[in-house]
């Protein structure tokens, strides 16, 4: 395999320091790595250093002493692997969280398409003021992970929580991120997302309370480990993930239809979508009127997609299926994961504060057959769609199929 390709970012901070131990431990276990220096970062390690270590000439600006064709951030973006911040001041995070572009390490942040890891590092009552904990929630949103600092005595002579983590793990991570950005290279995934709606008319809907967020999630996630994705989505106000093909349903027949044809040549395909189990047996073609009356519906059942997939499944395909309950999660989940037959079923109570429905976070349980179930904790939806594809990931290594 070849040798993954770091961006290191380092910003002004006395952590500066550090980026020295860090360039050191990633070149030692085989990467290749590109310092970003930001102006302010020259304050206190110098560029002579940095690139003795990396063997890579450090960019600084935008544009180099010389004329070039190519666009500095650009190519730096589309070179990485991953991009990691370390140390990351309060005022890079925030010019991340922000979207802003006014110096080449925002600028490349702002193209680069694959996995971020910041490692912040500042004063204990920066790391706690409001705006930078809004900021790193943000930045934690859409995906980036996030090396927390530890606490001690600070240079500035104050002691909490501000110092730069550890060297150990801050490269863990990188290489954990550079790997995940080229996992599901090749591969094609498959991910459905959101409610279907089921018409009683053209006015009025049967359907689920589903936001999309979680699928949007696992398709943004898949498509950052290289995968080539089509997300097939219900009636969603959400923007596309950058890069996934979307397309777009409104009926559980519908998402069968596209989600059947999309998976012929799928590797992975994962039903995030919280489809009607049922629909109105004779929707009206005209509005109903019933001004204090009662009705009653006649519903029939929808089909039933992911058993479908599971007996259409090609050889090596994996099926992941979710389980979204009420109580009795864990029981309830693991009687679908027998009755449907799927590789992994990942299960949550709605119920649950801050999970399900509706909300940034969520908390799950991870099943699969002959495994021992894996609660992870309440974490945001892009965080939990990571260690989803981990496991998916283990389970392409490790159960292939006849």
């Amino acid at each position: 395999m070849a040798a993954p390709r770091i961006l290191l970012g380092v910003c002004g901070g006395i952590a500066a320091y550090k980026a020295a131990e860090i360039v050191r431990a990633l070149v030692k276990e085989g990467a290749e790595v590109q310092v970003i220096l930001t102006g302010r970062a020259e304050e206190f390690v110098t560029a002579l250093t940095l690139t003795t270590l990396s063997g890579r000439s450090v960019a600084r600006t935008e544009f180099g002493a010389e004329p070039s064709p190519t666009i500095g951030h650009i190519e730096l973006a589309r070179w990485g692997d991953a991009l990691v911040v370390a140390p990351a001041t309060a005022n890079e995070l925030a010019r991340f969280a922000r979207g802003l572009g006014d110096d080449l390490l925002s600028t490349v942040h702002l193209a680069f398409t694959g996995p971020v890891v910041v490692a912040p590092a500042m004063n204990p009552k920066m790391w706690d003021h409001p705006e930078t904990r809004e900021n790193v929630a943000r930045l934690s949103g859409r995906g980036v992970v996030v090396v927390p600092p530890e606490e001690g005595f600070l240079a500035c002579g104050d002691e909490g929580a501000g110092r730069l983590a550890r060297i150990e793990s801050i490269v863990a991570e990188t290489l954990r991120a550079a790997r995940r950005s080229r996992a599901l290279e090749g591969l094609r995934v498959v991910v459905s997302a959101g409610p279907t709606y089921e018409p009683i008319d053209p006015v009025r809907f049967v359907g689920a309370r589903s936001s999309g967020k979680m699928g949007f999630a696992l398709a943004a996630a898949a498509r950052a480990r290289g995968a080539e994705v089509t997300l097939v989505a219900g009636p969603l106000a959400l923007g596309p993930p950058w890069g996934v093909r979307v397309v777009n349903v409104e009926t559980a027949v519908q998402m069968r239809e596209q989600v059947l044809a999309a998976a012929q040549d799928a590797d992975v395909v994962v039903m995030a979508a919280a489809v009607a189990d049922h629909r109105p047996g004779d929707p009206s073609a005209e509005k109903l009127h019933h001004p204090g009356a009662a009705y009653t519906l006649t519903m029939t059942p929808n089909p039933d997609i992911l058993a479908e997939l599971v007996r259409r499944r090609r050889p090596q395909q994996l099926i992941v299926g979710f389980a979204a309950e009420t109580g009795g999660a864990l029981e309830r989940g693991r009687a679908k994961l027998e009755r449907k037959g799927c590789d992994l079923l990942v299960v949550n109570d709605v119920t649950a504060p801050d999970a399900g429905f509706g909300v940034d976070t969520n908390i799950v349980t991870l099943l699969a057959p002959g495994a021992e179930a894996e609660t992870l904790p309440r974490m945001h939806k892009r965080e939990v769609a990571e260690r989803i594809w981990d496991r998916i990931e283990a389970l392409r290594r490790g159960r292939p199929r006849p």
